[in-house]
């Protein structure tokens, strides 16, 4: 039985991951982190990683930026493997991620989901077959209107994507609303719409001389990222330090 704590236990994804991970048998979530307290997780629930006095097999993040720093800090501290699902992180903060990657497993995806990580691969074929052939790339994601951090986490890795495919030549582009200027062929468009309950959806499109290629993915439920989460957290159980990536979990 692999214990965990769910760091950001009572934000949106921390609560279906709680649901799900109460349905497994080899795995079971015995703390929890979160600022506010007001629902019944079946586990106890401390407002920060230095107020909790239960240790784990790992730690599953989905929180805030804000609270990532502390987390670092303790999961080296404690030789606690973490999963780092939060997104909107600075460069510092992904810089202290690295190193804390040194002291201990880390995981640090943008998106937890199968599909995800499958498009991130076609984009890269793609990308290094398009890209010379001097298609335009340009990425539009969309998210609920409760999402604070624009462009996603996952549009930045897609984009990341692209552009490692096409020998880091490319600027992203997120607002064009002040050039009055053609679009450079070295730029990668990234528009981020925000509205209702959309879950995630992320369309990336190569458009060439009278010929356009989409490839997109669209979740319909938090629950994909969820299981991805809890898999990650399984697989890094008990793993030694390092930079890890849903690449290695899914094979």
């Amino acid at each position: 039985m692999i214990n965990m704590i769910m760091h950001g236990c009572n934000g949106r994804m921390g609560q279906v991951i709680t649901e799900i991970a109460a349905g497994m048998d080899d795995c079971r979530i015995v703390a929890g982190i979160d600022v506010v307290d007001n629902r019944e997780n079946g586990y106890p629930v401390f407002q920060s990683m230095d107020d909790c006095d239960i240790r784990a097999d790992v730690i599953i993040d989905f929180s805030t930026k804000s609270a990532v720093d502390g987390l670092l800090a303790y999961a080296v501290r404690t030789g606690t493997p973490v999963v780092v699902c939060t997104t909107g992180l600075s460069e510092e903060q992904l810089r202290a991620v690295e190193e804390a990657s040194s002291r201990v497993a880390v995981l640090r995806s943008a998106n937890m989901s199968l599909g995800i990580n499958t498009l991130l691969k076609l984009l890269r074929q793609a990308a290094s077959v398009l890209a010379p052939a001097g298609f335009d790339m340009e990425i539009v994601e969309k998210h609920h209107n409760q999402k604070i951090d624009a462009p996603s986490g996952t549009a930045l890795a897609l984009a990341d994507a692209l552009n490692d495919a096409a020998g880091q030549e490319y600027q992203y582009a997120y607002d064009r609303s002040q050039r009055r200027e053609k679009r450079s062929p070295k730029e990668i468009g990234i528009s981020a719409v925000r509205g209702g309950t959309i879950v995630g959806e992320h369309e990336v499109i190569f458009a060439g001389i009278d010929e356009v290629i989409e490839l997109k993915h669209t979740a319909y439920s938090k629950a994909i990222f969820a299981k991805g989460a809890l898999e990650a957290a399984c697989f890094l159980a008990g793993k030694p330090a390092g930079m890890y990536s849903m690449s290695d979990v899914i094979g």
